[in-house]
């Protein structure tokens, strides 16, 4: 059909996500090496415009909520700054064995870092 298939708009998400921690102070192998996980507890995406093959994208990705348990991003999806697609994802925060555990408290340096790169106030958990 020439155009992307629809999953790799997820995968988009995820280099942004990777982009945004590093950009922040903190290279998300990082924040693994230090004992903690963002996995995806839920996504959206919608489609705006096909990207098509050979197209060259840009992924924009912001913090929208940040509270100890959990980070929420948000993204756009361009191409020559037509609107591709928007999106979301949730995460919560845990250990390396799932269990949620509070950002804040036990890693206050990483906390401090995604607080300066949220866009829209953190709300407290």
């Amino acid at each position: 059909m020439g155009v992307v298939y629809h999953a790799n708009y997820f995968v988009w998400f995820e280099l942004g996500r990777t982009e945004l921690m590093r950009a922040a102070g903190f290279a998300y192998t990082r924040v693994e090496a230090d004992g903690f996980r963002l996995p995806v507890h839920e996504v959206k995406c919608h489609y705006h415009r096909p990207a098509k093959y050979d197209d060259l994208v840009t992924v924009e990705t912001v913090i929208t909520h940040l509270s100890p348990a959990r980070i929420d991003f948000a993204y756009r999806i361009t191409r020559d700054g037509e609107l591709l697609a928007t999106g979301e994802t949730v995460h919560p925060i845990t250990d390396n064995q799932g269990r949620p555990i509070n950002l804040k408290k036990k890693a206050p340096e990483l906390w401090a870092a995604l607080s300066a790169a949220v866009t829209i106030q953190p709300k407290e958990s």
